[in-house]
């Protein structure tokens, strides 16, 4: 464990970020999940309100620096592809 103030306070810092980080990263785990669950289901409309859900909830993520914007880009653009494949 750090013994300097400085260090004491770096190490406080990186848990609070944790914390946040882990809590936003399975938000956005749940959100894809929910939009593949919707995609495997019949009715294509619910599809398509998951994933303005799930879009917006990525780029929060992104937004916040969670997620990288290339990785946010590709998981937008993965389940976009996903979802406009029901409406053909």
């Amino acid at each position: 464990m750090a013994n300097h103030k400085s260090a004491l306070k770096r190490a406080r810092q990186n848990e609070n970020r944790r914390m946040r980080n882990r809590s936003v990263k399975t938000r956005v785990k749940n959100v894809v999940k929910s939009v593949r669950a919707a995609a495997s289901e019949k009715p294509a409309e619910n599809a398509f309100a998951e994933l303005n859900t799930a879009k917006s909830i990525i780029d929060k993520a992104c937004k916040k620096g969670v997620l990288h914007p290339k990785t946010a880009s590709r998981k937008i653009s993965r389940l976009s592809k996903l979802v406009n494949t029901l409406s053909d």
